[in-house]
């Protein structure tokens, strides 16, 4: 066992060594407004009417591409700051133990790992802070339903809570999608690094020519639909948990897409079964936007646990 831990930490070590820290890129266009807009027109007849409304599918179509408009280089702060919440490479986190539910927990337990993998690079820009910010959007989500569920008791004007609920769903609905792409929770980001038997490509572009290219010339919302459409909403237990569970599936599938590349299924038409895989992903992204959306709304209607005395 402790030789088998050896030689993955030297594979890793061998690996990194020849990355970069990686542009966070996530669906193109085309995919994430896929999945924002077939999340929302699928949200159960209990959410609030304004939220199913037209006007607010096409706020959170819109909002789908939010966080890559946030890339310019004019504002390199805040490119810098968010890029690591766009991916997680779940390889290199899970060498932290078992992932924290807060952001600086996470962080901290990243830098304990350093010590003990001083070879790798585990820094959070590096590895990536992808479940936290879901998460925390998520929560702001619920707090934003809870607010309106308020309001609305009170006989109060909801529109401004109904614009913010509007913009939260939608920005959610950003990195739920970048976690149904399989790149974004692997080591595998873009290129194959380290070691290759099967002969994948380890040229960069391959993330960007499946997730914009491939899904742009061949897969539509009406593809996806359908798989939606047999999905009942539900509402989730342990939303993180979950969620982590969800990149996991994902991460599962990253071979796949070198696989189809190695193939030529990427290219031009692809094939049946590469259309047909995309497509499978998409609709993973759109299926649990969906119930994290409906989730807040439920959960936004439960009592408020008691603030813990420091």
């Amino acid at each position: 066992m402790k030789r088998t831990a050896g030689l993955v930490r030297v594979a890793l070590a061998a690996l990194l060594s020849v990355l970069m820290v990686p542009q966070a890129w996530a669906w193109g266009p085309d995919g994430h407004a896929i999945i924002n807009s077939l999340a929302a027109s699928s949200l159960p007849s209990d959410v609030p009417s304004f939220l199913r409304s037209q006007a607010a599918l096409d706020a959170i179509v819109y909002y789908a591409s939010e966080p890559d408009r946030w890339r310019s280089p004019a504002e390199p702060e805040l490119n810098a700051a968010q890029a690591p919440e766009h991916f997680i490479r779940l390889d290199l986190a899970e060498l932290a133990g078992p992932l924290p539910r807060r952001r600086y927990e996470y962080i901290r337990a990243l830098a304990a790992a350093q010590q003990k993998h001083p070879e790798l690079n585990l820094t959070p820009e590096f590895v990536g802070l992808q479940p936290y910010v879901t998460s925390e959007i998520y929560e702001r989500l619920k707090s934003a339903f809870r607010d309106y569920r308020a309001l609305q008791a009170a006989h109060q004007d909801t529109r401004p809570s109904e614009a913010e609920i509007t913009f939260l769903a939608g920005w959610l609905g950003h990195y739920v999608g970048d976690g149904a792409m399989p790149l974004h929770s692997s080591i595998q980001y873009d290129g194959w690094v380290g070691a290759n038997p099967n002969g994948y490509t380890t040229a960069k572009g391959i993330h960007w020519k499946f997730e914009n290219d491939f899904v742009h010339a061949n897969v539509t919302r009406s593809d996806v639909a359908p798989l939606v459409a047999n999905t009942k909403p539900v509402v989730l237990g342990d939303v993180f948990e979950d969620y982590i569970a969800y990149l996991r599936q994902g991460r599962q599938m990253a071979e796949r897409v070198y696989q189809f590349d190695k193939a030529g299924a990427l290219t031009g038409a692809g094939t049946p079964e590469s259309k047909a895989f995309t497509a499978r992903q998409l609709a993973a992204g759109a299926t649990e936007l969906r119930n994290m959306i409906y989730t807040a709304w439920i959960q936004s209607g439960e009592p408020v646990p008691a603030a813990t005395k420091h």
